[in-house]
């Protein structure tokens, strides 16, 4: 005879953090985000985003109203080249 125990406190943090993986993993493949997601995305302070970003024209992001959305994948690709910018500038100053 088997006798299984479990000790449910252990099971139940084993249980909740994997469905806070399933939640990161939901939020990636969103494909809008809002203006606190794109902060945790960047791990920027909102001040920092509208300095750096939000005054360029070429960021992509939408204004409805006085929300912010920004489409995840275009915000990806404008970070990889600006970084590739920024490191050029960095290389060459």
């Amino acid at each position: 005879m088997i006798d299984i125990k479990f000790n449910e406190d252990e099971l139940k943090a084993l249980y909740l953090e994997e469905v806070q993986k399933r939640l990161d993993k939901i939020e990636l493949q969103s494909l809008l985000m809002d203006s606190k997601q794109l902060c945790r995305m960047l791990s920027l302070s909102w001040p920092t985003v509208e300095k750096m970003f939000l005054r360029d024209p070429n960021f992509p992001s939408i204004r409805i109203g006085s929300k912010w959305l920004f489409n995840r994948r275009e915000v990806e690709r404008y970070i990889n080249l600006w970084s590739i910018e920024i490191k050029k500038k960095s290389k060459g100053a």
